[in-house]
């Protein structure tokens, strides 16, 4: 069965260009297109079909790509976001990725390259290119050590040892022989002390910080 996708741009003639594009892909579908975050709310708000990825551009009216990424993180968190914008300047990459997208590509990118990412997407929970890694480890690194600045418990290191893995909350919990919910309490309360807001992002400051 193909994934589904639904495109967010307000340019109609890139999205109906991207939704033909996808069509030539094996394993994955446009189910409609949206011009706008309020467009895309109100379509799932009114028992539109539920997607399994979203293209989703950042500069738009009305709502934007920014807005749209916080909003579908609180609300259907089991969406995957893919950012798919002609902005990619830091800060732009920095806050799609805080509001909870798990993948970022330009506009200009190879439909090949895209097919690679939508898989990449499905099969690895995330995927950002090399320069948008390099942007993404810059904003660490001007962190200035934060692990030295947040005190981060000896559980707390264990589960970011687990973010970078392909495990499950509960499998994770199972690892750490504790509940499902004692484990979502320490993904918490690290995005809490860390200001970020999803797992990539917890699994990018392992790593950075040699927890895994």
């Amino acid at each position: 069965m193909k994934k589904t996708i639904v495109i967010v741009d307000d340019h109609i003639l890139i999205a109906k260009a991207l939704e033909g594009i996808i069509g030539n892909f094996n394993d994955f579908e446009v189910i409609y297109v949206c011009e706008n975050g309020q467009d895309l709310i109100d379509k799932l708000e009114n028992n539109g079909q539920i997607p399994d990825f979203i293209l989703l551009d950042i500069s738009m009216p009305i709502m934007n790509g920014f807005e749209t990424a916080a909003w579908l993180t609180k609300n259907h968190p089991g969406i995957k976001i893919m950012a798919l914008s002609m902005q990619g300047d830091d800060n732009s990459v920095i806050k799609m990725i805080k509001n909870g997208a798990k993948g970022y590509l330009l506009k200009n990118t190879h439909p090949k390259d895209l097919e690679t990412a939508l898989t990449k997407l499905n099969t690895d929970g995330f995927f950002y290119p090399e320069w948008a890694t390099r942007i993404i480890l810059s904003s660490l690194n001007n962190e200035k050590g934060a692990e030295n600045t947040v005190r981060i418990s000896d559980r707390e290191k264990e589960f970011l040892t687990y973010t970078v893995t392909e495990l499950s909350y509960k499998e994770i919990a199972d690892r750490m022989c504790c509940s499902p919910r004692t484990v979502e309490s320490y993904r918490d309360q690290l995005c809490e002390k860390l200001d970020l807001k999803t797992r990539v992002g917890l699994a990018v400051f392992a790593m950075k910080n040699g927890f895994a």
